[in-house]
């Protein structure tokens, strides 16, 4: 069963290393050696994470003579940026409707007469 492309963008999101090549490729392409560099893992392992980060649709390959240059697909985020952007507008009303509250209880606590204290 295929994967819709949601999921397959934040499963290759859920990685580190791959984050960190998106992160170097945000930058301007790159050819997979310069992408191996910064990591200690063997060339098979960049491979796969390249597979991975190219079936989500994050990354275009290309080979150009003996190189092998790798580009950011950034348009492949939106969907990512647009599924997150409605749970950021959540939180960002729940933060408003918390902040509304204890500034509306902190004025009503500075406006009350003090409490009495109890005589022993």
């Amino acid at each position: 069963m295929d994967q819709d492309p949601l999921s397959a963008t934040f499963a290759a999101l859920a990685d580190p290393t791959r984050r960190a090549i998106l992160a170097r490729l945000a930058e301007g392409e790159a050819t997979v050696g310069d992408l191996a560099s910064p990591f200690s893992i063997s060339a098979p392992a960049i491979s796969r994470h390249l597979r991975v980060l190219a079936d989500a649709g994050l990354i275009e390959r290309e080979v150009d003579a003996r190189w092998r240059i790798c580009h950011l697909r950034a348009d492949a985020l939106r969907g990512a940026h647009d599924w997150l952007e409605t749970y950021r507008r959540h939180w960002e009303d729940n933060l408003d409707r918390l902040v509304e509250f204890v500034e509306r209880t902190h004025g009503a606590a500075t406006h009350a007469p003090p409490a009495r204290r109890k005589k022993p």
